[in-house]
């Protein structure tokens, strides 16, 4: 997958934790306010982290592909193309 294309998937679940009430979540994981999640919002890194965060939680993998269309593999591949997603997994 080409970067372009994961940062969309990563900003429709950003979008999505917002619309689904995650944010909160989100902010007390990452420790940004609301202003520095928009200020972010363009940085490929930060999307990770976005990805990262929503990847933690199988029933937010099915909310965010669903309410893109993408199968549920899409958000690993779109984590896969954005900076530290070739990390080796030792889970």
């Amino acid at each position: 997958m080409k970067s372009d294309r994961a940062e969309l998937i990563a900003l429709g679940a950003l979008s999505w934790l917002a619309e689904a009430e995650l944010l909160d979540a989100f902010q007390a994981s990452t420790g940004a306010d609301r202003d520095a999640i928009r200020a972010a919002a363009a940085e490929p890194e930060f999307l990770g982290a976005v990805l990262d965060f929503v990847l933690m939680d199988d029933a937010w993998v099915q909310g965010v592909c669903t309410a893109q269309s993408l199968p549920y593999e899409a958000l690993l591949q779109a984590r896969a193309a954005l900076p530290g997603g070739d990390l080796p997994h030792w889970t």
